[in-house]
């Protein structure tokens, strides 16, 4: 069944669609999406993201079944989750997030697990409810360099960022972490995150273009080159980093199976 009709049927929420990912067409015609669990409403106020911001409500207690069912009726050999941020709850919704993996899991024995998960508030107790449900891939965001955390990602922020990535290094785990550019950053601060990703041992670091989903989000200050995208990837790979895949339309999760099967030769 195609990817559509399985996120339909089973009333089932993807990044590709919420947060308006130009590449949906060619990962969906690839049998591949990005669940995204925990509803689809985000209590955060990104000026980046286009998911939408509010009070979310109750959350579906079903949802990891089903995430499992359509996983499983797709045939998916790399399977990437994420969700929006749940800043209401206790729990920040790590168990929900562990329920979903151990599901996928036991549906799909056979395949590879990436977790795209929000910074838990830096709360590495709840971080870890996540990781023992042993995901293969623990990736978390960076989005944008230190000087715009603030006025781009509001809550979020470099420290609790590193400190998620730092421990699920700590724990054995592979990590993957991703930057916007183009939002006004300069190179040099660039390349002080790439630093700031080889000292933390990133495995996998992917960069893109910015393209503003409408008027009331941030800016574009800049379209960069292609020719520059090239430059930082040489840079990231000679500080260390595993993986690097950088070009406009490259996205966190855009062929985030070929990234793995890469590091795993």
């Amino acid at each position: 069944m195609k990817v559509s009709e399985q996120i339909q049927n089973q009333s089932l929420h993807t990044v590709c669609e919420s947060a308006s990912c130009p590449n949906l067409g060619e990962c969906w015609e690839r049998g591949t999406a990005t669940f995204m669990i925990l509803g689809d409403v985000c209590t955060r106020g990104c000026r980046f993201c286009d998911v939408p911001k509010g009070k979310p409500g109750f959350y579906d207690t079903q949802e990891p079944a089903r995430v499992a069912q359509a996983a499983a009726a797709m045939k998916l050999k790399h399977i990437v989750l994420t969700s929006v941020n749940r800043d209401e709850l206790p729990d920040q919704g790590s168990q929900v997030w562990a329920q979903t993996i151990r599901q996928v899991r036991e549906a799909c024995p056979t395949a590879t697990i990436e977790t795209l998960i929000p910074d838990m508030q830096g709360n590495l107790d709840l971080l870890d409810v996540i990781l023992d449900a042993r995901p293969d891939i623990l990736n978390h965001n960076f989005e944008t360099v230190e000087r715009l955390q603030s006025p781009v990602r509001g809550r979020g922020n470099i420290r609790d960022s590193a400190q998620v990535l730092i421990h699920a290094k700590e724990r054995g785990f592979i990590t993957k972490t991703s930057l916007m550019l183009g939002m006004g950053e300069e190179p040099n601060e660039i390349k002080a995150l790439i630093d700031l990703c080889a000292s933390i041992r990133i495995d996998i670091l992917t960069l893109g273009q910015y393209l503003q989903p409408s008027r009331k989000h941030w800016p574009v200050e800049a379209y960069i080159h292609p020719d520059t995208f090239t430059g930082y990837k040489n840079y990231a790979l000679e500080k260390g980093i595993r993986i690097c895949e950088a070009s406009p339309l490259q996205r966190s999760s855009f062929k985030a199976e070929e990234a793995l099967k890469a590091l795993q030769i």
